[in-house]
């Protein structure tokens, strides 16, 4: 809704025919059904990748989103079996300007359009997506929803819903901020990705315990080209279990979610640094690290979500272009080094270690005097640059370097002296 030059509100014209997008704060798009028709509701946020678009729709960490792409034109690559990043389409609702309205590639194995509509997540298209997201940039995310077919249509009465009602809709919604969703998106056994490429059929170098709170497909595959056996568990896995898999290293993965709320799995987490295990985190697991060091999270006003953030490794002075999706950041100082606030400096010196060039944001910690260390984003890169593998490529020399039986004598030490 917006005001004319007399001064009145317009009221967006619409139909039964059409899709509606309504806005926490009033302002309503109409446009055409895209994917599945019906209702849906959630936290609207935008994503600047011009490809990935399967990718971004399969992230778990989208949980609960509605999500615009920045990017004018999408569909055309159609969709295939092998880009997934999950078993399944997580955002709640999807909006695009322009969808393809051919699919052209030899990896497609249907459209765009279909697999929303088999994935019953409703979506909307030809809109002004630069005029929204420049609201969103403006004004922050929040909560908005998605109305089409019957749920355009009062089911008492018969008639069009107005805005008014599709905005009660809307603002019954959760905030994010709050919100606990790791659990939801977990797996809910444990499985196993063995190492591939040129270590395929070999005895693993190492074994990573990585505790899935909402993973992407490729990151135990970057961990298994490095001749790693990951172990993918459940976010309800305790530190118990986690020790009887004897890991070299533990992985905790990005995920949906205020950090504030996830307890059981900052516990967690200060139990695996207890013992000295290698720890690495990406997005929620930097988040989570950041927790269990000490220091405080915060929502971010319109979040990082693309292929194209600019971020500096401040150990090497380089900068990589990488790929983001979060709406919570970690608040360190930056530039120095520090105690780390939990228990007067139990965890010892950590640092600072990644600085996105857009906002300072923190991108990620590396601690001094234990073998942790974590990102905000996501080195996997699926779909985007792979400037920052060499991540993963830390994490087993951090391993290698802190050896199993190194461990196990120094808690045993430890044990002995008490």
């Amino acid at each position: 809704m917006s005001q004319n030059e007399s001064g009145t509100v317009d009221i967006p014209m619409y139909d039964k025919d059409d899709a509606v997008l309504v806005l926490e704060d009033g302002q309503v798009y109409v446009g055409e059904p895209y994917g599945a028709l019906g209702k849906t509701t959630g936290e609207i946020v935008f994503a600047t990748g011009m490809t990935g678009y399967q990718e971004t729709l399969t992230d778990p960490s989208y949980d609960r989103q509605i999500v615009v792409q920045t990017f004018p034109h999408i569909g055309d690559t159609g969709v295939n079996d092998e880009d997934p990043e999950s078993s399944r389409i997580w955002v709640a609702g999807y909006v695009v300007r322009d969808p393809s309205p051919n699919v052209s590639n030899w990896r497609a194995e249907g459209s765009l359009d279909d697999d929303l509509k088999r994935n019953d997540i409703v979506s909307l298209s030809h809109i002004d997506t630069r005029k929204l997201v420049r609201h969103l940039r403006s004004a922050g995310v929040m909560r908005a929803g998605i109305f089409s077919g019957e749920a355009l249509v009062d089911g008492g009465t018969g008639r069009l819903r107005d805005v008014a009602s599709l905005l009660e809709d809307v603002k019954a919604t959760p905030q994010m901020q709050g919100l606990s969703l790791y659990d939801e998106v977990s797996t809910k056994e444990m499985y196993t990705i063995e190492p591939c490429g040129e270590y395929e059929g070999k005895e693993p170098l190492y074994t990573v315990a990585a505790v899935d709170l909402g993973i992407k497909g490729m990151t135990p595959h970057r961990m298994a080209e490095r001749g790693c056996r990951v172990h993918v568990v459940p976010s309800t896995t305790t530190f118990e279990q986690i020790e009887a898999l004897n890991p070299d290293g533990v992985f905790f993965s990005n995920g949906p979610g205020d950090p504030e709320q996830a307890g059981p799995e900052i516990e967690l987490l200060r139990k695996v640094l207890d013992a000295g295990y290698p720890f690495f985190g990406i997005c929620f697991g930097n988040q989570l690290l950041g927790r269990a060091l000490g220091f405080g999270t915060y929502k971010l006003k319109f979040g990082h979500r693309g292929i194209n953030q600019p971020v500096k490794d401040v150990t090497t002075g380089k900068v990589e272009v990488t790929a983001h999706n979060h709406g919570f950041a970690v608040d360190a100082p930056i530039g120095k080094t520090v105690d780390a606030p939990f228990e007067d400096g139990k965890y010892g010196k950590v640092f600072v270690s990644h600085i996105d060039l857009n906002d300072d944001v923190v991108e990620g910690l590396q601690c001094v005097d234990i073998p942790a260390f974590s990102v905000q984003y996501h080195p996997e890169a699926a779909a985007g640059p792979h400037d920052a593998a060499y991540l993963f490529d830390r994490f087993c020399d951090l391993m290698k370097n802190n050896p199993r039986d190194a461990r196990a004598n120094v808690n045993n030490d430890s044990k002995e002296g008490k």
